[in-house]
């Protein structure tokens, strides 16, 4: 029987990922979906079909097109992100819910196809400065990325409200509380 779709979503640098590991590792009967990407690893940090399953543009646009995707878009000029189908198949048939770490509008699309099945939670930060700041300590992205992220932050902000939850992450320790608490009232 199929279980429920856990959806964290922000912009980039708000701490949605940093919220779901911990959740993975505290709440029983969680599995990650993994999304697919056109774009490359982050040096030696992530790892194909852990972290995200990593397709070049044809091979993206393939599944595209035969409808394979459960959620995707083209996040950024040439990068395509998406929810893989078969990913949350995979995850429900071992009788796990699936938790996600995805973009704003991907998160809004998985929720708009899964219904109450789902509970989307957008990861708000106390200020844009924060943001940035977050965004720089990464070190993982040139100049460039960084102001093409924050610039998308800007936009993304504004469909907050469209989601069930804004969990205000201004106080990790606190955050990972109300995180918990939220995807365990959810589950049960």
């Amino acid at each position: 029987m199929p279980g429920k779709l856990i959806i964290f979503s922000a912009p980039s640098g708000s701490g949605k990922t940093t919220i779901v590991r911990h959740l993975l590792k505290t709440v029983p009967h969680l599995g990650f979906s993994i999304s697919a990407t056109t774009r490359k690893p982050r040096g030696d940090q992530e790892v194909n079909g852990k972290d995200y399953y990593f397709l070049n543009k044809e091979d993206f646009e393939k599944h595209i097109d035969q409808g394979h995707f459960a959620e995707w878009e083209e996040v950024y000029d040439g990068t395509y992100y998406g929810t893989l189908k078969t990913e949350i198949e995979r995850l429900w048939d071992i009788g796990l819910d699936v938790i996600f770490d995805v973009d704003v509008i991907g998160g809004l699309n998985l929720k708009k196809e899964y219904g109450d099945k789902a509970i989307a939670i957008y990861v708000d930060t106390p200020d844009f400065d924060k943001l940035e700041q977050r965004l720089r300590m990464r070190a993982t992205e040139t100049e460039e990325k960084i102001q093409q992220r924050l610039l998308k932050a800007r936009s993304e902000q504004q469909f907050k409200h469209k989601f069930d939850e804004v969990l205000l992450n201004e106080h990790l320790e606190e955050t990972l509380i109300r995180a918990e608490e939220l995807v365990r009232k959810f589950a049960c």
